[in-house]
């Protein structure tokens, strides 16, 4: 393997999806890991435990997903850069720590290999019912910030983002496999150390005794420290001051709260991100992500042959949801078109940002294969009416 003098892999290689997003996350800076064996995730945390050595990391198999979720919480604060991989039965057990890193602003990458469910379901086979999990799983209110790629160079390359991202915004982030993405070997190249673009961690330059783990500073983010530098730092996963310490108040709790979700909410447009082809002056609009983005594409091109004006939004970062580009879109097109390995997910959020203006189409599948092209093509030529 040809690697960098820090053990970051360089030159073009062949990857499955797993394999790329533990390079992503190892060029990223991650050095702790922390998970729990789940079909179809592993491969990603067995790459690491095998890489990690040679760059001075740390990677721990805990008892469970539950263990594993707070495990990188603890490691942040520390001052690592952190993440766990997991799968749908996994992340559904890491919910109540999803909302502590929200609340407590501890940045960490959180990696869900989908495969079909509910339950258990069909641990070898792909799925992309967790979608409206990462939005709604913990209770309460928070924005989480949530990444789908759909080739193994988009798992390297959208993993360096994941980490970039939760650095920026002190937020928990979701990197958004899925079965199929996550098992296909493809050519991944992978740039020296000098053309990739890594966030450090914010640390203050305030002394000890001035400052306060949760003050933000205009841009709604708090600067951090890292423990055992001689700061004294309260986390709780109660609402709480500026300091860290609980305030039992409903106007403390607004102002915490609305913080918490403005420093995303404030930066959507920024967040934002598709591919598009053929969106302006298309009739019928496909939005895809993950593996069906790569059929509903074929797709597309089948119904172009026939006449029709169609276009794909690809959706890259799925939450905050371009919601803007789909209300503009919708002034224009008659109808979308919604693929996914679900019974209608992200459908909801298009027809909600649609706002009746062009008809959505959902093309549900309950996960277990991928979608036919046909089956998308069936539906776009419906929709053009």
């Amino acid at each position: 393997m040809q690697a960098d003098p820090k053990g970051v892999l360089t030159g073009a290689h062949f990857l499955d999806g797993d394999q790329a997003a533990c390079e992503g996350a190892l060029a990223a800076g991650c050095r702790f890991v922390a998970g729990y064996p789940i079909t179809p995730s592993t491969e990603v945390v067995e790459r690491f435990a095998a890489r990690i050595p040679l760059v001075g990391g740390v990677f721990i198999q805990m008892e469970d997903e539950i263990a594993s979720s707070i495990a990188i919480q603890g490691a942040v604060w520390a001052g690592q850069k952190a993440m766990t991989v997991t799968s749908g039965p996994g992340l559904s057990l890491m919910m109540e720590h999803v909302g502590f890193a929200a609340m407590t602003e501890t940045l960490c990458v959180f990696v869900d290999v989908q495969r079909a469910g509910p339950s258990t379901g069909l641990p070898t086979l792909p799925g992309q019912g967790d979608m409206m999990q990462v939005k709604w799983g913990s209770h309460g209110d928070y924005e989480p910030i949530a990444l789908v790629p759909s080739s193994p160079q988009e798992c390297f390359d959208l993993m360096i983002r994941a980490f970039n991202l939760a650095e920026t915004f002190r937020a928990p982030v979701f990197f958004m496999m899925d079965e199929v993405v996550g098992h296909m070997t493809e050519r991944v190249v992978i740039p020296g150390a000098s053309a990739i673009e890594v966030a450090e961690r914010r640390l203050t330059r305030k002394k000890p005794g001035e400052y306060r783990p949760f003050e933000a500073n205009g841009d709604l983010v708090p600067d951090m420290v890292r423990s055992g530098e001689g700061y004294r730092i309260h986390v709780t996963g109660l609402t709480h001051d500026e300091r860290g310490y609980r305030a039992m108040t409903a106007a403390a709790h607004g102002r915490l709260v609305e913080r918490l979700s403005n420093k995303v909410r404030a930066n959507r447009d920024r967040l934002v991100d598709v591919r598009e082809d053929g969106v302006d002056g298309a009739d019928v609009v496909v939005v895809s992500y993950g593996i069906t983005s790569r059929v509903a594409a074929r797709a597309v091109a089948e119904a172009r042959e026939r006449g029709v004006r169609a276009g794909h939004l690809r959706l890259v970062i799925a939450w905050p949801f371009p919601a803007r580009r789909v209300r503009e879109i919708a002034a224009r097109a008659k109808a979308f078109v919604v693929p996914e390995l679900n019974l209608g997910q992200m459908a909801l959020e298009v027809e909600r940002a649609a706002g009746g203006r062009a008809v959505v189409v959902p093309v549900p599948h309950a996960g277990g294969t991928v979608h036919e092209p046909a089956a998308i093509l069936e539906k776009i030529l419906e929709a053009k009416g």
